[in-house]
This record gives structure tokens, sequence and C-alpha cells, in this order.
């Protein structure tokens, strides 16, 4: 990961927070006063972003505070302590909601994703994310992913080439897009196509691309693009996956499964500072 992108994201982070200051803890303590706080988890959890975050917002108040962290990728139960800060109360406090914001939301997606890959457990499939992540905060809520045991999709639109439905739509059929595609774009870039249907999957195959996005297809119609296509090329599932479903997908011998539910439905995890 860039540090000089995430180091300017969490600036941001703090200056919104904290505008002009602190005006509350600046009235009731001291600039010397000391004190340490610590991270309770209140529930069961993954932990994502503690280490390495949280901890660098602490430090960009002060890079005074001590800090003892749990490591990101930990499994711990409710009521753990998963940070130990200690250093100036004014400081402590100023950085107490952007730390724990993170915190929260990263715990809440590595712990769903962990979820998701125990669910495919043993079986030859990735569980991959999506776009589909909070404006801002892509680059963290795509970290947790990882700690969490999946894998990442595209960044963004310059990673590669995914030709969706619209694109279908706009271009007259799949060979036309592709054909463009090929007199216009680099051609060190992989090509991805969505695919709603068998016969789509066909045309994909015909045109030699190099992954196939199946969308929002049933297990059965799945099962018959993986034997028309015999390990050619990667196939990823992609629609309406759950915990409940996502083992049947699996089953049918798809190579990925992107699931936007990681970024963008994932429950943020109950964590409190505490002065000790």
């Amino acid at each position: 990961m860039n540090q000089f992108t995430i180091r300017r994201a969490l600036e941001h982070f703090l200056l919104e927070d904290l505008g002009n200051g602190d005006v509350t803890s600046e009235a009731i303590f001291s600039a010397k006063q000391t004190a340490t706080a610590v991270f309770i988890a209140k529930e069961s959890l993954l932990t994502a972003g503690i280490a390495s975050f949280a901890c660098d917002v602490f430090k960009l108040v002060n890079p005074a505070i001590t800090l003892e962290p749990v490591p990101d990728g930990r499994k711990v139960s409710k009521g753990d302590t998963i940070l130990t800060a200690n250093g100036p109360v004014l400081d402590l406090l100023k950085a107490e909601r952007v730390a724990l914001n993170l915190t929260q939301r990263l715990c809440g997606i590595a712990t769903l994703t962990s979820e998701f890959v125990e669910q495919v457990a043993l079986l030859p499939v990735k569980i991959v994310d999506t776009r589909k992540t909070t404006p801002g905060l892509r680059l963290f809520e795509k970290y947790a992913v990882r700690v969490g045991g999946g894998y990442n999709h595209r960044f963004n639109l310059s990673d590669g080439i995914l030709i969706k439905d619209n694109h279908i739509a706009a271009a007259g059929s799949i060979t036309k897009a592709i054909n463009r595609v090929r007199n216009n774009a680099p051609h060190t870039i992989r090509i991805e196509v969505e695919a709603e249907t068998v016969a789509q999957v066909e045309e994909c195959l015909e045109c030699t691309v190099d992954a196939i996005l199946l969308d929002n297809m049933d297990c059965e119609t799945m099962r018959k693009a993986v034997s028309i296509n015999k390990g050619r090329v990667l196939l990823e599932a992609s629609g309406g996956m759950n915990l409940e479903n996502v083992r049947k997908v699996a089953e049918t011998g798809v190579n990925l499964i992107s699931v936007g539910a990681l970024t963008h439905s994932a429950t943020a995890c109950d964590i409190s500072m505490r002065m000790v």
C-alpha cells in the first residue's frame, strides 16, 4: 500500500473531525496530563486496521504516544483488549473518534470476509471484493478484505478491462465491444467480459477473452458455463452472493466469486475506547 496516500487520507480524516480543536477536552485537561486508553472488543471479531491505521492516527496526533496493538488478522473474543495507548489525555481524545471509526469499519469487513472464506473452505475458489466501497475508504476497506482471507478485484477503472452489460448494449454486441477494446486499449491489459447467458459465454470464448464474469446466473447455468469453458479462461461468479448460497456457487467449479456485500453491507463491529 502506498504509505503517502494512506497518510494523506488519515490527515484528512483528522482535519474533518478536529476542526479548530477539541474545545471540550481543552477546557477540562491541561497539556501535561497523561493517561492510558484501551480499545475493548464488545463482540467476537477478526482484528483489522488496528496495528496499522489506528496506530497511525494516534501517531499523527502525537508521535510520543506509545501503543500496544493486537496484530491484524487475530480472532478475539468479547471483552478482549485490542489496543492500549498511553500519552497526553488531550491527544488520546483527539485521535479517539477517527481511530475507532476506522477500526470498527475494517474489523467488520474482515470479520464478514472471513465468514465467506470459511464457507468455501477446501474448495479451489477465491472470494474477491468489488468496487462497491465507501467513497474515500477504498484502500482501507480492500485491505480489510485481504486480512479476512479474501482477494482484491480492481481498485479502480484503470486496473483492468471489464466489459459489462451497458458497454455491450451501447456497442451492439459482445464481439463488437471486444474488437473495439483490442483496437484501442493497451495489449498488456487482460480482458474480462460480463455474460448473462450460456450463449454469451460461448461468444466470449470465441473471442478468446481472458476471463468471463457470470452475472446473476443460477447454479445450473453456471455449471453449464464451467463445462463449456473446459478450464480455458477464468470464470467469476457475481450477483446476489450471501453466506447461505456461496458454497453452492463455489461447488459449480467457478474460479472466483465476487461479493459486493463484503464492503457495502458489512456491519461495523462494536468497539469502545475506555480511559484506564
